[in-house]
């Protein structure tokens, strides 16, 4: 089956000379109509989504952007192929053996220019004799490698997911479909890669087969920012809440809280909601980190100006002065 190109900027339905804050709006935007938890149609909604997360994957990333720019629209044309990566998706196999996946969260396209690859470490030992009084060698299959895109709720409460790899024989072109189960523990960290023992290139004259890595990438998530085991969230807030205070609800993995903001909160303070982060692999939460952003309004009604102006008659604040 050929692989189908994916124009990543029309997925974000953005421009291709759009800025790393326009494909950052685009994708919040659309993540946010789009995601699972919120979409009444839960199927369409998720392969949706996994489109939008792939597009900003790569689009977010220089190097990997960089690389999609270079592929241009005739990416498939022969000689645009020299010097990327042999041996189908799963690359590397020195027979020239082609892998396929199916249910990483991928498409085909990803997987082939970003994804899946080989692993150097492919070992030789001795298998014994020939049954001719020489010696044979027996070759430890290669290992491979690819992404697997995790969800932050996978992360927090584990998963276990079902994938296809396909094996592609590169003398009779014949394949071969196994379906695996791979098994997401909770804390699973980003480029944590998880092992399936015995699942990777088969070996020859009676060696061992390679292992098969899948290796972590979250999902972008609308809201949050992912720094190791804490979360960052941007807390906009309206120049009256943050001059007079107030009670607001942001989210968390775990739902709705609400948080007290003080009279005075400044651009940029920080609110720390302990635990209400990522686990790590030993159980213990990190924490959610609110940013806060103060929002001005973008229009205002003729009566609100009034109010504005009345505010600036009587305010003694003046934000030059030095204090």
């Amino acid at each position: 089956m050929p692989v189908e190109f994916k124009n990543y900027y029309d997925v974000l339905g953005v421009a291709k000379n759009a800025s790393d804050a326009d494909i950052k709006k685009a994708f919040r935007k659309l993540a946010r109509k789009y995601h699972p938890d919120i979409a009444k149609d839960k199927k369409v909604a998720e392969a949706k989504f996994k489109e939008i997360n792939e597009a900003n994957e790569v689009l977010s990333d220089p190097d990997k952007r960089r690389k999609f720019d270079e592929l241009g629209e005739d990416w498939n044309r022969p000689e645009r192929q020299h010097g990327q990566r042999t041996g189908g998706f799963g690359g590397g196999a020195e027979d020239g053996a082609e892998f396929r996946f199916e249910g990483t969260g991928f498409s085909d396209f990803f997987e082939q220019f970003f994804g899946s690859r080989g692993r150097p470490e492919s070992g030789f030992g001795r298998a014994g004799g020939d049954g001719r009084g020489g010696e044979s060698f027996a070759r430890r299959g290669r290992d491979i490698e690819s992404d697997i895109l995790v969800t932050l709720n996978e992360a927090m409460h584990g998963s276990t997911r079902t994938i296809n790899l396909e094996r592609i024989d590169p003398g009779t072109g014949q394949s071969k479909m196994q379906t695996l189960r791979v098994k997401i523990p909770p804390g699973v960290q980003e480029a944590q890669l998880i092992r399936l023992a015995g699942k990777g290139q088969e070996g020859l004259g009676g060696g061992d087969s390679g292992d098969l890595y899948l290796r972590v990438q979250f999902a972008s998530h609308p809201d949050f920012r992912v720094r190791g085991a804490n979360l960052y969230y941007d807390l906009n807030l309206s120049p009256w809440e943050a001059v007079l205070g107030a009670s607001v609800h942001i989210p968390t993995l775990d739902g709705t809280v609400s948080l007290k903001i003080p009279p005075g909160t400044t651009a940029e303070k920080e609110f720390r909601l302990r635990g209400k982060g990522l686990p790590t692999s030993d159980g213990v939460r990190g924490d959610l980190h609110a940013i806060v952003y103060i929002q001005i309004p973008p229009k205002l009604t003729p009566e609100e100006k009034v109010l504005w102006e009345q505010l600036a008659d009587k305010s003694t604040f003046n934000p030059r002065r030095s204090s």
